[in-house]
C-alpha cells in the first residue's frame, strides 16, 4: 500500500532540509525533482512546457495566482484587466476576487449558460491588445459532477470564445482539484495556463499538499513581492537589494517545502498505477458506479408514485466525458417535501456511510440547483444560518443537499450498500409512515456567567405551569391592522400573575401537568443520576454536565464513539461534596465537587460541538480508572468556573447578543425536556415497526432528558413558550436536534440503528424540547412590541424579513436578538423625530440599546 511503501522508504533513507549540500539534503533535493518529473509525466507534459510549484493545497495555489498574475488595474493609460470566473466554482476561486479588488481590478461572474452562447470573435483591431485577462472554470463541478468542456481552453486562448467582449489576451485557469481525482488530464492537448491541484483528493494521503502547474509561457510574467527562505539568489539585509533564483519553482516556494509529503507522492503514483492501471480505467470504473447508483436512485418511488430523491444534475449520466462520479441530491418524503440533510447524514452514519452535506463550498451551484436567490442567502444569514452548520431547512426550503462521490477504491458493493440504506430508511412500511417534516433549529449560544448562584427556593418541584404567549402568533405585516399602543404597567403585572395560575388553552379539560422525573448527567455522555429535587444554578441543574471524558488527544468522547460510557454511573453527594463514580467490575472512585481553580491547575482549551470551553484535568487516579474500564487511554476533565464567561460563545454573524446565557458542557441548551405522553405515542409506532415490545422506561432513558413531564396531550409541549415549575421560570428554546445516541440502550450499551430509523419513520419532527432559565421577561415583551409595531405601522422596513425572523428565530430565542430590533427601532425613531438625544455609532451601541429599553419601559436615561 501507499502508507507501507512510504514508511519503508523513511526507514531505509535519511532525508534532510533540501536547502543544504550534505548527503541527506542532496538526496531530498534529487527526490523532489524526480517527483516533479513524475507529476508532469502523469499529465502528459514535460518541464519544457510546465513548471510545478508545490503549495500547501489547492487553495494556496489559487491565492498565489491572484497575487502574482500581471494584472493591469483600472485608471491607467492601458486597458484594464478582468478576472472572470464561472459561478459554478469553488469558494477558493471566487475568493480570488478579494485580492483582485485590492489591486483595483474588476471581477466578472459568468453563469454556465452565458459562456455557452459567448462564441463571438473580437474585431481584428482589438485582437492585438495585450492586456492580460484571466478566466477560471472548473474541469468538474465539485457540487454536481458536471464536466465542463476542456475545449474551452483552446477556444478562449485563441479568441474563438470570449467570456466577455473585451480587447486583450486571455489566460485560462483550470480548477482541476475535483476532476483529477478520477479523470485523466492531457496538458499536451489541453494546455491551460494554470492548473491548481490537490493531491489528497487523488491518493487520500498526504494531506496538506498541493501544487500549481504553470505554463512556462506565462511563468516569467508572474510578479512576486515577498521572498522567503530558499527563494533568493542573493539579497542584502541593510539595503533594498534582492535577486531571485532563476527557477520559477524555487522563486515561488517560500521556505522549506513539505519534503516528506512530496516524497510520499512518488509512492502514491506507483500504487495508483499498480492497483488500477491508470486514470482512464479509474474514470470508467467510477462512472459505472455512479451511473448504476443514479439509475436506481432516480427510479425509486413511494407507494403513491412520488420520487424518493431529487437529484441535482445537468446530465443524464450517460457520458463519462460530461459527468463525473458525483451524485448530489436531497431525500424527499411522500408529499414531495425535502428532508433536512442533517437528518440524512445522521441516518447514514448509523450505516457506516459517510456523506458530505451542505453547499460544498460552492454557493453558486447550490443557488442554481436549489433555486436559492441572493436575497435568500442574506436572509438565511440573518436568521442564523452560516456555511457548514446543520441548519438544513429554513422556512421549509433546503439550505443545502447531500453528496456522494466514488473513488478508485469504491466498489459495486459500496454502491449497493448506499442504495440499500436509502431503501431501508425510506421505503420500509412506507404506507404506515407519518410524513417527515424537519424542524429547523435557529439558535444562538452566548457568553456564560462567571459562577453558580442559587437559593434554597431555586429547586425543581412537581408544580408545573405553562404559558402560551402572544409572541407565538404575531401575524404578518399584511394581516396586522390598527395602531400601536405601548403596554401599560398594570397589564404587565397582571400577565405575571396569570402565568402562575392560568390553564393554557392548549390543555384539554384542565388536567394537571406534573414533573415525573428529574435527571442530571454529571459526566457528559455517561449514565443519568435520578433525583427527586435538585438545586438550579445559572447553567441549569447544579453539576449537570460539568465533567467530560476525553481521549488521549484531548477530544471529547461521547457514546457515538464509545457506547460503554453509558455504563459509567456518576452520583453527586452534596453533603460530602463529592461525586462518586461506579461501574460494573470496578471499585467506586470519588472526585471532589470543589472547583479546582487554584494556580496549580492547568487550564486547557477543549471543544464541545465546535464551541470552545476552558477545562482542567481531574488527575491521574480517575484517568487510570476510566482508561481501565473503557479499555482505551482517556482522561476526565472539568469545566473551569473562572473561565465560564468565555464558554460556549456563539454569536450569529450580523446579530449581536444582548443576553448572555451560561452553559455547561451541554450541546445546545441548559435543560432537555420530554413528555411521557409523547413518548408513549412514539412507543406504539416504534414497537410496531420493530415488531417487538419496547419498554417506555427504556425509551425515556434513550432521550437523556433532564426533566420528564406528564402532560395530558402528546406533543403539546411543542406549542409552549414558557414553563413555570414552582418559583422557577424557563423559556422554551425550541426542539432538540436528534442524534445517534438514541440508538444506544442506556443500560447495556448495545447499539440498535433501527431505533432512529423507526423514530424518523414514526415522527419526523424532533421530539424533545430544550429550555433555558428565564432571566428577563420584559425583554421578550419589548421585542414583541417592536415587531408588532414595525409590522403594523412601518411595513416598508422589510416586513417579509421581520415576519420570517419573528417566526423562525425570535420564536425560539426572543431575548437573544434585542440589539437587532433596537437598531431597527432606532432607525424609525430617528426618521420620525421621536428620539433626538442618542448618538448612534459603534462606540456607544450599548448605550443606545440601554436608552431605547428605557424609552420602552418609561424610564429616564440622561446619558
Amino acid at each position: 500500500s501507499l502508507l507501507k511503501a512510504f514508511t519503508d522508504d523513511l526507514r531505509n533513507n535519511v532525508y534532510g532540509n533540501p536547502h543544504s549540500q550534505n548527503i541527506s539534503s542532496k538526496l531530498t533535493y534529487d527526490t523532489i525533482e524526480h517527483v516533479r518529473y513524475r507529476i508532469l509525466q502523469h499529465f502528459h507534459t514535460t518541464a519544457e512546457d510546465y513548471t510545478i510549484i508545490f503549495t500547501s493545497g489547492c487553495t494556496a495555489a489559487l491565492k498565489l495566482i491572484a497575487e502574482s498574475f500581471p494584472w493591469i488595474p483600472e485608471g491607467t493609460k492601458q486597458p484594464s484587466s478582468r478576472f472572470c470566473y464561472l459561478t459554478d466554482s469553488h469558494t477558493s476561486v471566487v475568493g480570488m476576487r478579494g485580492i483582485t479588488a485590492s489591486m483595483n481590478v474588476l471581477s466578472v461572474p459568468i453563469k454556465p449558460k452565458e459562456i455557452l452562447v459567448a462564441k463571438s470573435r473580437l474585431p481584428a483591431e482589438e485582437q492585438n491588445c495585450t492586456t492580460p485577462h484571466l478566466f477560471s472554470y472548473p474541469a468538474q463541478s465539485n457540487f454536481s459532477g458536471t464536466k465542463y468542456p476542456l475545449s474551452w481552453i483552446q477556444d478562449i486562448k485563441s479568441g474563438r470564445l470570449c467570456p466577455i467582449k473585451l480587447p486583450g489576451k486571455w489566460f485560462v485557469l483550470l480548477d482541476a482539484a475535483s476532476y483529477l481525482s478520477t479523470s485523466p488530464l492531457d496538458l499536451g492537448v489541453h494546455p491551460a495556463d494554470f492548473i491548481p491541484i490537490s493531491f489528497y483528493k487523488i491518493f487520500g494521503f498526504p494531506t496538506g499538499l498541493g501544487a500549481l502547474l504553470v505554463n512556462n509561457r506565462i511563468a516569467p510574467l508572474l510578479r512576486k513581492t515577498y521572498f522567503g527562505g530558499g527563494t533568493a539568489a542573493a539579497y542584502l539585509a541593510g539595503e533594498d537589494f534582492y535577486s531571485p533564483r532563476k527557477s520559477i519553482a524555487e522563486r515561488f516556494e517560500d521556505g522549506t517545502v513539505s519534503f516528506l509529503d512530496i516524497i510520499a507522492l512518488k509512492h502514491g503514483f506507483d500504487v495508483l498505477e499498480k492497483l488500477t492501471g491508470g486514470m482512464e480505467k479509474i474514470k470508467q470504473h467510477t462512472f459505472a458506479l455512479a451511473h448504476y447508483t443514479y439509475t436506481v436512485l432516480s427510479n425509486l418511488k413511494y407507494a403513491n408514485g412520488a420520487p424518493v430523491v431529487r437529484i441535482y444534475s445537468d446530465t443524464d449520466f450517460s457520458n463519462p466525458d460530461a459527468q463525473g462520479p458525483i451524485i448530489n441530491f436531497n431525500v424527499l418524503d411522500e408529499n414531495g417535501q425535502v428532508l433536512g440533510f442533517s437528518q440524512v447524514d445522521s441516518m447514514a452514519s448509523l450505516h457506516n456511510i459517510h456523506v458530505r452535506t451542505g453547499c460544498f463550498c460552492n454557493t453558486g451551484a447550490c443557488q442554481m440547483h436549489l433555486d436559492i436567490s441572493n436575497e435568500d442567502i442574506q436572509r438565511n444569514l440573518q436568521a442564523g444560518h452560516v456555511c457548514g452548520d446543520n441548519i438544513d431547512l429554513v422556512d421549509g426550503h433546503p439550505t443545502g443537499s447531500v453528496r456522494i462521490s466514488f473513488g478508485y477504491m469504491s466498489s459495486f458493493e459500496d454502491a449497493q450498500t448506499f442504495l440499500n440504506f436509502i431503501i431501508a430508511t425510506r421505503l420500509s412500511n412506507s404506507d404506515a409512515e407519518i410524513p417527515f417534516q424537519s424542524v429547523t433549529k435557529l439558535m444562538t449560544e452566548s457568553v456564560p456567567d462567571d459562577h453558580f448562584s442559587f437559593n434554597k427556593e431555586d429547586k425543581l418541584s412537581p408544580i408545573l405551569q405553562i404559558s402560551d404567549r402572544e409572541l407565538r402568533n404575531i401575524p404578518s405585516g399584511a394581516e396586522t391592522t390598527g395602531s400601536w399602543q405601548p403596554p401599560e404597567p398594570e397589564a404587565e403585572s397582571m400577565r405575571a400573575a396569570v402565568s402562575e395560575t392560568a390553564v393554557p388553552t392548549c390543555r384539554k379539560g384542565g388536567k394537571p401537568i406534573t414533573v415525573a422525573k428529574i435527571y442530571l448527567y454529571p459526566i457528559k455522555s455517561c449514565s443519568a443520576f435520578e433525583v427527586t429535587e435538585w438545586p438550579v444554578g445559572n447553567q441549569g441543574l447544579l453539576y449537570d454536565r460539568n465533567w467530560m471524558v476525553v481521549n488521549q488527544n484531548g477530544v471529547c468522547m461521547t457514546q457515538k464513539q464509545e457506547p460503554r460510557l453509558c455504563l459509567v454511573n456518576p452520583s453527586i453527594d452534596l453533603k460530602q461534596k463529592i461525586m462518586v463514580i461506579q461501574a460494573e467490575g470496578m471499585d467506586p472512585i470519588s472526585v471532589p465537587l470543589e472547583d479546582n481553580t487554584v494556580k496549580e491547575a492547568v487550564i486547557c482549551e477543549s471543544k464541545v460541538c465546535s464551541h470552545r470551553v476552558k477545562t482542567y484535568d481531574c488527575g491521574e487516579r480517575i484517568a487510570g480508572w476510566l482508561s481501565t474500564f473503557l479499555g482505551r487511554p482517556c482522561r476526565l476533565i472539568r469545566q473551569s468556573s473562572d473561565m465560564k464567561s468565555k464558554s460556549h460563545q456563539k454569536n450569529t454573524k450580523g446579530l449581536s447578543s444582548a443576553t448572555n446565557i451560561s452553559l455547561s458542557l451541554v450541546n445546545e441548551a441548559q435543560y432537555l425536556l420530554i413528555n411521557v405522553a409523547s413518548i408513549l405515542q412514539l412507543k406504539e409506532h416504534i414497537s410496531a415497526r420493530l415488531k417487538e415490545p419496547l419498554e417506555i422506561a427504556e425509551l425515556i432513558r434513550r432521550f437523556r432528558a433532564n426533566i420528564v413531564i406528564s402532560a395530558p396531550e402528546s406533543f403539546e409541549e411543542e406549542e409552549w413558550a414558557e414553563i413555570s415549575i414552582g418559583a422557577l421560570q424557563f423559556q422554551v428554546v425550541g426542539p432538540c436536534s436528534r442524534c445517534q445516541i438514541i440508538c444506544i440502550d442506556q443500560q447495556s450499551g448495545e447499539r440498535n440503528k433501527e431505533i432512529l430509523q423507526s423514530l424518523s419513520a414514526a415522527r419526523g419532527r424532533k421530539v424533545s424540547t430544550v429550555l433555558q432559565n428565564s432571566c428577563n421577561e420584559r425583554c421578550s415583551d419589548f421585542i414583541a412590541w417592536v415587531v408588532k409595531y414595525l409590522l403594523s405601522e412601518y411595513s416598508q422596513l422589510s416586513c417579509y424579513h421581520l415576519d420570517f425572523f419573528c417566526k423562525k428565530r425570535m420564536r425560539l430565542q426572543p431575548r437573544y436578538d434585542m440589539v437587532y430590533f433596537y437598531k431597527m427601532l432606532s432607525t424609525f425613531l430617528f426618521r420620525n423625530g421621536l428620539l433626538i438625544c442618542i448618538i448612534f455609532n459603534c462606540a456607544c451601541f450599548y448605550s443606545v440599546c440601554t436608552s431605547l429599553q428605557c424609552v420602552y419601559f418609561g424610564l429616564k436615561n440622561t446619558s
